[in-house]
């Protein structure tokens, strides 16, 4: 890669929840441009697997402080070993496996686990409305605010290995099982028959509780 192809902080003004969408057939080619001193397949790279190294910071339950320093770590990483990874192809597995290292790195030298932020619940209508319907919105507001606290609720008395799963196999775009196998160290052939049976546990959880 070219000295000054690419400034340094190319993904800090990425969200960091959301990205762009990068076909995998394409991952290889981008990366070999990246390589040649290309800055837009750096930034395809960068806004297409952020939400894969993002998903796996999340299933680590890092705090927001640590999650955005391991992802920054990770990118920065990635721009140095660019020219080196053997399989351009599978850039994505490389930044996932480097991201869970650097999530365990770091919650070693912390030595304590922290629990993410409460998921965003739905905005309020800001418009002017009738007191009735003013009523009406607050009170499926409130129902739909508790249904995703059961939700998550009985999500976090799932087992940590199925957190960690569901909470990866929710990225956007989804992650390839390469990946989520390299970013969490599962076997790939065990990463869907684990994802129903977490499935079912939650299923079957809400279920109980009359939350479906």
């Amino acid at each position: 890669m070219r000295s000054g192809a690419f400034p340094t902080t190319a993904y800090d003004v990425l969200p960091y929840t959301r990205g762009g969408d990068v076909d995998r057939a394409d991952v290889g080619a981008l990366v070999r441009s990246a390589v040649d001193g290309d800055a837009a397949a750096w930034k395809a790279l960068v806004e297409g697997l952020s939400p894969l190294v993002w998903s796996v910071v999340r299933a680590h339950r890092l705090s927001d402080a640590d999650g955005h320093e391991v992802y920054q770590t990770v990118w920065f990483r990635f721009a140095q070993h660019l020219g080196r990874i053997r399989e351009p192809h599978k850039a994505g597995s490389w930044l996932a496996s480097t991201a869970r290292h650097e999530c365990l790195r770091t919650i070693r030298s912390l030595n304590r686990l922290t629990v993410t932020d409460d998921p965003r619940l739905l905005d309020r209508v800001s418009e002017e409305r009738t007191p009735e319907q003013s009523l009406l919105d607050s009170e499926e507001a409130a129902a739909q605010s508790e249904r995703i606290r059961r939700l998550w609720q009985e999500f976090e008395a799932l087992g940590e290995r199925c957190r960690q799963l569901l909470r990866v196999l929710m990225a956007a775009p989804p992650p390839s099982y390469q990946e989520v196998s390299a970013g969490l160290g599962i076997a790939v052939g065990s990463i869907g028959p684990l994802r129903q049976r977490c499935l079912r546990r939650l299923r079957a959880r809400l279920d109980a509780r009359g939350a479906l």
